[in-house]
């Protein structure tokens, strides 16, 4: 099979119901989807696929059928995502494991509402759990975003 993650194809030889997060890791290496919780729910596993956020935890690899982004291909460390430069501005991670998680969920919402009001926000990010309780710096990281993003940066 054929896989395009970050802009780069790979032939992996994998059976179609491995789940998507399984061969990002342990066949390509990418570690920045994390494995939390194995049920879909948690959201450290979520990466685009075709532009769509999926929990790759539970997506099988034999449904995959556009270009996969994950944290890794989102910005570079010379050009961070208008949401990766808020998280580290708002210093948003303590211990960091969703994070990956929390920035793929919150750049597909502001694609689909870039006028977010905070409780856009908290609805939207509801869906991804984060253990050490950051919400409130998650919410202001993701309106800083959608403000940087709405000045072009």
């Amino acid at each position: 099979m054929q896989l395009t993650v970050n802009g780069k194809t790979h032939d992996v030889d994998v059976e179609p119901e491995m789940p998507l997060l399984w061969v990002l890791r342990d066949e390509l290496g990418i570690t920045g989807p994390k494995y939390g919780c194995g049920i879909a729910f948690c959201g450290a596993c979520t990466v685009h696929v075709d532009g769509a956020p999926v929990r790759a935890c539970m997506t099988p690899m034999g449904t995959v059928a556009g270009p996969v982004t994950t944290i890794e291909g989102l910005g570079t460390p010379a050009a961070l995502h208008a949401v990766q430069k808020a998280w580290v501005a708002l210093q948003v991670a303590q211990c960091g494991y969703c994070q990956s998680g929390q920035i793929m969920t919150a750049v597909s919402f502001l694609q689909a509402n870039p006028d977010p009001s905070d409780q856009d926000i908290d609805d939207a990010m509801a869906a991804n759990l984060c253990r050490c309780g950051t919400y409130p710096r998650i919410r202001a990281a993701v309106k800083q975003a959608a403000q940087n993003l709405k000045q072009g940066g």
